[in-house]
């Protein structure tokens, strides 16, 4: 009988045991690391195959085009910075259209706390002023209030961060417009033409002014800077209340996308650029 009650005593033991290490996994913080790499290889220089059934690769094509010409984009082995293939996007100006072309990866799940590097290598092969030409977009298009739908445009329905050329003609900077925030700007750094370009940008996210924002262009770095770079649900009801329209952002709010290319060309100009050795992690 005795052995019994020890034998019960044990496994209530070992239960409890069991069950106050559940616990303790359940209060430590999980991040899951995350990297998503292209470095462009095809065969036969397919862009078919960078959108893959499975979801392995890209996710899909963007494309405005102008009112009398067609963007375009293609695999090429002509010009790369790693491997044998690079991709390439021709993006005519914009008239009455604002001219886009590029490839964006979905599905991402990119918080506030997250650290995320993106990186690319560039060649731009024009003269042009780059004034405004957008590169890279990481953007929020769960968080939109649906309520509001179109009564503030169709273009403001993702907000998020993007890689602008600004200040004067060909300076990559980190633009905020669509989270409300100016334009993190610096002059000191021209992006090189006609040639392969590397560029890394840094963030750790935050709604707030303690979001930190990183950015190296051929391993200089070229912007240091603390500053919100995730939308703000008090902003956004603010902003939205001085055009009469109740506005709640949706929460959680996450980044889960990012389109890279010409994600809009206003300048005055036809841009051409090739791509290659892409990464995007989180920490």
């Amino acid at each position: 009988m005795k052995c019994g009650h020890y034998l019960l005593f044990a496994i209530l033991l070992l239960c409890f045991v069991a069950c106050d290490k559940n616990e303790s996994a359940k209060e430590e913080p999980f991040t899951e690391n995350f990297l998503f790499e292209d470095g462009f290889e095809t065969q036969n220089n397919s862009l078919e195959e960078l959108f893959a059934s499975n979801g392995s690769r890209w996710s899909l094509i963007q494309q405005t085009n102008p009112s009398n010409a067609t963007n375009e984009i293609s695999i090429i082995n002509t010009e790369f910075s790693e491997g044998q293939n690079a991709i390439r996007f021709l993006a005519y100006r914009s008239d009455d259209q604002l001219s886009k072309i590029d490839i964006e990866k979905g599905g991402l799940n990119i918080g506030t706390g997250d650290k995320v590097t993106i990186k690319a290598d560039f060649y731009i092969n024009s003269n042009e002023s780059l004034e405004n030409l957008l590169l890279i977009d990481l953007e929020c298009c769960s968080c939109w209030d649906p309520s509001v739908g179109d009564n503030y445009g169709a273009e403001n329905q993702c907000p998020g961060v993007r890689l602008m050329m600004s200040g004067g003609n060909d300076y990559l900077s980190i633009e905020r417009g669509k989270i409300s925030g100016t334009t993190l700007q610096q002059t000191n750094f021209a992006f090189p033409r006609n040639q392969w370009v590397s560029v890394q940008w840094e963030m750790t996210l935050s709604a707030n002014e303690n979001g930190l924002n990183r950015l190296l262009i051929d391993g200089t770095e070229v912007l240091n800077v603390s500053a919100m770079n995730m939308p703000n649900a008090q902003i956004f009801k603010d902003r939205f209340a001085n055009e009469g329209i109740d506005f709640t952002l949706k929460e959680p709010t996450i980044y889960e996308r990012v389109q890279i290319g010409a994600t809009a060309n206003p300048t005055a100009g036809n841009i051409e650029l090739f791509v290659d050795n892409f990464s995007l992690s989180v920490d």
